[in-house]
């Protein structure tokens, strides 16, 4: 049977480099895929992970019909094997159901990469969908880690290493952006509701006792 399934995660966990490896996989097996990305880090058409790997991908648009695209594709004597979708939680929840339809009516695997949520710590309403909609929810076991090392579970929107928690939900951005630029961080939940970020947190003088910075 052929299932839809969402890989999630903070950023930095490597959602893309496991994408990239079933990609390898599956390619290596004669087997043919087709790639949807969309605001990759590496530009238009690329699906590519911190690790420096980057393949070729399909960018999607606004309004993109995907399984129309994907049937078009077949029509015309294409394969597709399976169907990798990266950076998911950018897709709108009627491209997550035009997915769905690609297992369902065509019977196609399809392997969805995404975070569940944004730097305000609310559900992206493509990863919502995917999670409304998947045969299976995988949490990636690659842990991400504060800079307090207690494990990541919240991403972080920084300007200036300052956390902020106002703005529009998709602004393209990177873990190693330089400090003055927007960026993002991956935190823990206490760090996060105390906006301490790496650049304006001192680690050392932390202790138990230090209370939060701004209220909960």
């Amino acid at each position: 049977m052929s299932e839809l399934v969402f890989f999630s995660g903070t950023m930095d966990c490597g959602k893309s480099t496991l994408a990239l490896q079933i990609e390898h996989n599956r390619s290596s097996r004669g087997l043919a895929g087709m790639i949807f990305t969309r605001d990759d880090r590496a530009g238009e058409g690329k699906l590519s992970s911190r690790l420096g790997l980057v393949t070729d991908a399909v960018e999607v648009g606004d309004g993109q019909d995907l399984y129309v695209y994907l049937v078009d594709h077949l029509s015309q004597g294409g394969r597709a094997d399976y169907v990798i979708a990266d950076e998911a939680q950018f897709l709108a929840p009627e491209q997550i159901d035009q997915l769905a339809r690609v297992v369902d009516d065509l019977a196609i695997d399809v392997y969805a990469f995404g975070i569940t949520t944004d730097f305000r710590s609310k559900l992206f309403p493509g990863s919502q969908r995917l999670v409304e909609l998947a045969d299976r929810v995988e949490v990636l076991q690659v842990e991400a880690l504060c800079w307090c090392g207690a494990r990541a579970t919240h991403n972080a929107r920084t300007v200036g290493g300052e956390m902020v928690v106002e703005g529009a939900q998709v602004v393209v951005g990177d873990v190693d952006q330089s400090p003055d630029e927007i960026g993002y961080e991956v935190l823990c939940r206490r760090h996060h509701r105390r906006r301490m970020t790496a650049a304006t947190a001192r680690a050392a003088a932390l202790s138990p006792d230090v209370l939060p910075v701004h209220p909960s």
